[in-house]
């Protein structure tokens, strides 16, 4: 039996990946900057050279730092900022994800930032594996007035969290998308599209050497292991995983 189309979404860290995504067929791109820290939002110049990619829709990430999702007032504060910015430069939609300190789904300001984002599409982030009652967040997104839920179902990775993806499905009854994410590629399209999900997200991601000639070891300008390797999508591997899925 032929499994319901599912839309895609690329992880995209660079104008470059994007043009890829278009080029490969993928539905949408979340952009992103700061790919060590799981994601933050992008320059103002990314925003608008992706937005300038045709045949594209466009999600931006809305996330002042990384680490937890506890944010505090001035951090709202830039986000708020950010999604204004996101919209006046065209976006279609953001991503975004807000806990209390006890583990729950900050629904004042999460329902706050969905009003201010009209009328984008406003993505639940990964968050919501965060949580301290998986699905009792995912009925709190839903109330917020979220698109969509973009989760790995409380796990490392979406494999890993199959079941809780099966339980976000029909806890959400349609009401709200449930996008998998985390560790996706093309071995496991199939095991994963069978849970009812809306949506898959990757990053199809590999490590290149940068092309400088002269380096300087034993300096590094961050928490990098390698300041000479550099991240990139590729399209080999984005082109795998959307083969899997047209073929399902």
């Amino acid at each position: 039996m032929k499994q319901h189309k599912m839309a895609t979404e690329l992880c995209a860290y660079s104008v470059a990946a994007c043009r890829m995504a278009a080029a490969e067929g993928v539905d949408r791109v979340e952009l992103c900057a700061s790919p060590a820290e799981g994601g933050t939002t992008p320059s103002a110049a990314a925003i608008a050279m992706a937005r300038e990619v045709e045949g594209l829709s466009l999600s931006v990430m809305i996330r002042p730092r990384g680490g937890d999702f506890l944010y505090t007032g001035d951090e709202y504060e830039q986000m708020l900022r950010d999604i204004l910015f996101a919209r006046r430069a065209g976006a279609d939609g953001v991503v975004l994800g807000l806990l209390t300190a006890d583990g729950e789904v900050d629904t004042l300001r999460t329902k706050a930032l969905v009003e201010a984002a009209a009328p984008m599409q406003v993505t639940f982030h990964r968050a919501v594996d965060m949580t301290c009652d998986y699905l009792h967040a995912v009925e709190q997104i839903i109330s917020c007035g979220c698109r969509r839920i973009l989760t790995s179902g409380g796990a490392a990775t979406a494999a890993e969290g199959i079941d809780n993806l099966r339980r976000a499905v029909e806890t959400a009854r349609g009401r709200i998308e449930i996008m998998a994410g985390s560790g996706v590629n093309p071995s496991n399209v199939g095991v994963l599209a069978s849970t009812g999900i809306d949506a898959l997200h990757f990053s199809a991601r590999r490590t290149v050497a940068g092309a400088m000639r002269y380096r300087h070891n034993g300096v590094n300008m961050g928490a990098a292991a390698d300041e000479y390797a550099i991240t990139e999508a590729d399209p080999a591997t984005i082109r795998a995983i959307m083969n899997e899925i047209n073929g399902l």
